[in-house]
C-alpha cells in the first residue's frame, strides 16, 4: 500500500540532492552555449577543415548516447594521467554533448534571418563586427530561445545519467532512499515530482523570456 509519510519524508533529501542536478545542468548549458557558438562559427566558416571538424563533432556527439560518452570520459581521463573529480567529468561531458545540439540551434537561427538585413547594415556603413553584434545576434538569440530552453530541460532530465559515476543527484538519491526504506514507488515518485517542478519552472522562465525578447 502506498505510504504518504514515506513519500513526503523523501522530499527533504531529494531536494538537497537537486543542487547537483541543477549544477550539472546549469554549468553544462552555460559552457555548452560558448562551445556551441564556436562550433557554429566553424561550421559556417569558409574554411573546409573547420567545416569538416564541426560536422564530425556534431555527428559523433549526436550519434553516441550521452551515457556512453560519460563513461568513456570518466574512465579515459585517469588512463591518460588526468585525475579529475566525478562532478568535473559530468559537467564537461554534459557541456560537450550540449554544444553539438546548441551549435545546430544557433546555425538554424542565423540561417533563418533574411540575408538582406546584413546586406543593408553593410550598405549603410556598419562594420562586420557591429553587424553581428547589433543586427544578427540579437535576432538569432530571440529566434533560438525556445529551442535553447527545450535543450536545458532535456539536460535536466539527462543529468540523471551522472548517477552512474557516483554523483548524488536526484536519481541516485532516490535510489538510495528506495534501498533504505524498501519503498521504491514512493522514492521514485517523489523524484519525478521534483524533476517536474524544476522543468515547469524552466518552461515558465522560457515563456517569459520569449515574451520579453519577441521580435
Amino acid at each position: 500500500m502506498f505510504s504518504i509519510s514515506t513519500f513526503t519524508d523523501g522530499f527533504g533529501p531529494l531536494l538537497w540532492a537537486a543542487r547537483y542536478t541543477l549544477l550539472v545542468s546549469g554549468l553544462g548549458i552555460a559552457l555548452g552555449l560558448v562551445l556551441g557558438a564556436v562550433i557554429c562559427i566553424m561550421g559556417m566558416s569558409k574554411s573546409r577543415p573547420a567545416r569538416v571538424f564541426a560536422a564530425l563533432w556534431v555527428s559523433y556527439l549526436r550519434g553516441v548516447p550521452m551515457l556512453v560518452q560519460l563513461l568513456v570520459v570518466f574512465f579515459l581521463l585517469p588512463v591518460i594521467g588526468i585525475d579529475v573529480p566525478a562532478i568535473v567529468a559530468a559537467v564537461g561531458t554534459t557541456a560537450v554533448v550540449a554544444s553539438a545540439y546548441i551549435s545546430e540551434i544557433w546555425r538554424g537561427a542565423i540561417n533563418a534571418l533574411p540575408k538582406g538585413q546584413a546586406e543593408a547594415a553593410v550598405a549603410i556603413g556598419m562594420a562586420p563586427g557591429d553587424v553581428w553584434r547589433r543586427v544578427i545576434l540579437p535576432q538569432a538569440v530571440a529566434l533560438s530561445l525556445p529551442a535553447l530552453i527545450n535543450e536545458l530541460i532535456l539536460l535536466v532530465k539527462a543529468s540523471s545519467l551522472v548517477s552512474v559515476v557516483g554523483i548524488m543527484e536526484i536519481t541516485r538519491a532516490s535510489q538510495a532512499q528506495a534501498g533504505t526504506t524498501f519503498r521504491p514507488l514512493e522514492a521514485y515518485l517523489a523524484a519525478a515530482c521534483i524533476y517536474l517542478a524544476i522543468n515547469l519552472c524552466l518552461a515558465a522562465i522560457g515563456r517569459y523570456l520569449e515574451h520579453r525578447m519577441a521580435i
